[in-house]
């Protein structure tokens, strides 16, 4: 495949991290990214160069363009963190080489060329050759929300305990849990903002779905926690909502939080829960979970491939939102809700 010597790329405009950290919403492109040209990257010897079909947006992206993700901006190179495309040129490692010219899932993870840009370059072994009947959405989209699914699922099922809850119960990713806790006979307890979201999630498999805007919410949820008797929490919002949850639940409760859609203070109402109830706080990072689980981490992959195969899981599109335009459409297209935003060199 020929490849050019030049391409566009969403550029960012600042290094490391943010001093003021401004919450999970976009609010604008411009404060953090410029559309520009920028010279073609070469891959090392474990490398791949991936030409662009898709690149998708997840909200650690937004927190990296933002300076508030675990890892450092690097001033005019492109972010994002995942992307499907065609293999164009390889580094000579073995296994990179016999990537060549096929179709892809790839994480640029540490790399710093995203897959906002025409081409990206990623670790060969962050690379997923895909199946004919993976779509491109779903390939885009195939590492970070369907691995972490897999990966947080496999606590819970290690866990024991039938039921469990989810903050963020409209996101992608607490979609493709609630379908995998349904097959397997498991209750996710989930929580949202909007009461037209309710049906649909108790149609996809939720045994609880409750409005953390509604005014009885606390009493609501303290009720369902005395009936179902959680003791796993999948966190991606953190503040005031996820301390009234962990506060309300169990003896044995274990917090995992992924996220931080929610700026506000997050308060331990009681500290001695920790002590004498033996609860406990825990982070997760799919990185730091693709590194620590090596054997699982095959089987998820191929699991994910199947499951969009085959129609058990399918990524909600929102917008497909071509590169030259994503300086003024995506910041509104991400406030809609339900469904992926992508970019489209």
């Amino acid at each position: 495949m020929a490849v050019p010597s030049e391409m566009k790329a969403l550029l960012l405009v600042d290094d490391g991290y943010t001093k003021t950290p401004t919450g999970s919403a976009l609010e604008a492109m411009e404060p953090y990214l410029r559309l520009g040209s920028i010279a073609v990257p070469t891959p090392g010897p474990t490398q791949v160069l991936i030409k662009v079909s898709l690149a998708s947006i997840n909200p650690s992206d937004v927190a990296f363009i933002k300076g508030q993700y675990g890892q450092p901006r690097a001033k005019g190179q492109p972010p994002g963190f995942e992307g499907v495309g065609i293999v164009a040129a390889t580094g000579d490692d073995s296994y990179a080489a016999s990537l060549a010219g096929k179709r892809v899932a790839f994480a640029t993870g540490l790399s710093n060329w995203g897959s906002w840009a025409e081409y990206a370059v990623a670790e060969a072994v962050a690379c997923i050759p895909l199946l004919d009947t993976v779509r491109d959405e779903d390939g885009a989209a195939m590492i970070v929300n369907p691995i972490t699914a897999l990966a947080m699922f496999d606590i819970v099922r290690q866990e024991g305990e039938k039921a469990f809850i989810m903050t963020a119960g409209g996101s992608q990713l607490c979609k493709l849990v609630i379908g995998l806790a349904r097959e397997q006979g498991f209750r996710p307890i989930v929580t949202v903002r909007r009461d037209e979201q309710i049906e649909h999630l108790k149609e996809i498999g939720a045994a609880r779905v409750l409005n953390e805007k509604a005014p009885d919410f606390k009493a609501t949820l303290r009720e369902v926690i005395k009936a179902e008797q959680p003791r796993i929490f999948l966190d991606a919002v953190t503040g005031p909502l996820a301390s009234a949850i962990f506060d309300a639940m169990p003896k044995r409760s274990r917090w995992i939080i992924y996220g931080r859609l929610d700026p506000e203070t997050t308060i331990i109402r009681e500290p001695g829960q920790l002590i004498f109830q033996r609860k406990r706080i825990e982070g997760f990072w799919l990185s730091e979970w693709m590194r620590q689980f090596r054997d699982r981490r095959g089987s998820a992959v191929m699991e994910a491939q199947q499951r969009f195969s085959d129609g058990r899981w399918s990524t909600d599109v929102t917008a497909i939102v071509p590169l030259t335009e994503a300086m003024t459409r995506v910041p509104a297209e991400l406030g809609k809700p339900n469904g992926k935003v992508f970019i489209r060199p």
